[in-house]
């Protein structure tokens, strides 16, 4: 297997126990104790799943999150004793893609990165029957045009580069109007609805845009 897995946890005797399991499933592991150090290593070393304690020295864990997110979709899986739903919803918001709350059993951190890697090399949008040309923003499924704009092309395209990863309503904004223009809270909504449109006109039977209730879209072929 030998994917490099990302622990950043400050109390040794449970980051020792996470490696000792992930790696008698096959995968290497790094540990991080400091927040602070987080950013830099992961520009440096790309793993392919980090699991992020929410309480760190140095840096609190979901601001690690967000500045990831800036440069980066690797997996991120949240490890947290608060299990407040304001937080969970916040991880989310900010990027990441799933939460473990202490205390957890070891196999079950293993079976979740085992998950998000699963979703992260998931269905692509070729495989889905999906051909993007970014140079003419023309957007084909099954062979068949979907005629979209310049604002859902630039929608689908950025949903089906990270197949299976949710997006909140803001990030989409983000990349769709990086001008930081005035814009509604729905305006995503009502750019997915006329996407989600076209695509049923070409194929009625899939779903290529998923929501996800109280968080975003996803795409998922």
């Amino acid at each position: 297997m030998n994917d490099h897995i990302l622990i950043v946890e400050d109390e040794p005797k449970l980051s020792g126990l996470l490696r000792d399991y992930l790696q008698q499933a096959g995968f290497v592991v790094s540990i991080l104790d400091n927040g602070l150090e987080v950013v830099p290593w992961v520009r440096e070393h790309e793993p392919r799943v980090i699991l992020l304690d929410l309480m760190l020295p140095g840096r609190d864990g979901l601001d690690i999150c967000k500045d990831i997110r800036a440069f980066s979709a690797v997996p991120i899986l949240m490890v947290t004793a608060r299990v407040e739903e304001i937080d969970r919803l916040l991880g989310l918001e900010l990027g990441a893609d799933d939460y473990i709350c202490k205390p957890f059993s070891p196999r079950e951190v293993v079976a979740r990165v085992k998950v998000v890697l699963r979703r992260a090399s998931g269905p692509s949008a070729q495989e889905a029957g999906l051909l993007l040309d970014e140079g003419r923003y023309k957007a084909t499924l099954h062979g068949q045009d979907l005629d979209l704009t310049a604002v859902e092309f630039k929608l689908l395209q950025f949903l089906a580069a990270h197949p299976g990863r949710i997006y909140s309503r803001t990030q989409l904004m983000d990349r769709i109007y990086p001008d930081q223009r005035t814009v509604g809270d729905r305006t995503i909504d009502s750019h997915i609805k006329k996407l989600r449109k076209k695509i049923a006109a070409v194929a009625p039977d899939e779903e290529l845009i998923h929501s996800v209730y109280g968080v975003g879209y996803k795409f998922e072929g």
